[in-house]
């Protein structure tokens, strides 16, 4: 599958949805996203201000993922935020099995992207080499 093809674009796209609604949605309702970050991470700063530090990286991940550029790593880090998010709240199984999903997708993303990149690292070798 291409960087190109519409399926490529239509996995970014569902990936990137997931990734930017949570943070959209938290500026209206914070309190509805605060509970799924385990008890470890609360504390050190107000959970408001981790809420927002955590969607601007969602929103990070999710523009690069969109854009199609070297999306190996975003792909990745992407599908094992959503993996941690289920694994920290089973309890709330019936909610979050949807992320299984989507981390599925993101991992498809890595695993299709990661022969782009090894083309692109080999690529800047060819020129060194003697």
């Amino acid at each position: 599958m291409k960087e190109g093809t519409l399926a490529h674009f239509a996995l970014r796209a569902g990936v990137a949805f997931a990734f930017l609604y949570p943070p959209i949605n938290a500026l209206a309702d914070p309190y509805a996203w605060i509970g799924y970050f385990p008890v470890f991470v609360k504390g050190y700063v107000p959970d408001i201000t981790l809420l927002y530090v955590f969607g601007v990286v969602e929103v990070i991940l999710a523009l690069w993922i969109l854009s199609g550029w070297r999306i190996f790593w975003p792909s990745l880090a992407a599908g094992g935020m959503l993996l941690g998010i289920v694994a920290f709240n089973l309890p709330n199984f019936q909610v979050l099995f949807r992320d299984i999903s989507i981390a599925a997708m993101s991992f498809a993303l890595a695993m299709v992207s990661w022969s782009d990149e090894k083309r692109f690292r080999t690529a800047g070798q060819v020129g060194t080499q003697v």
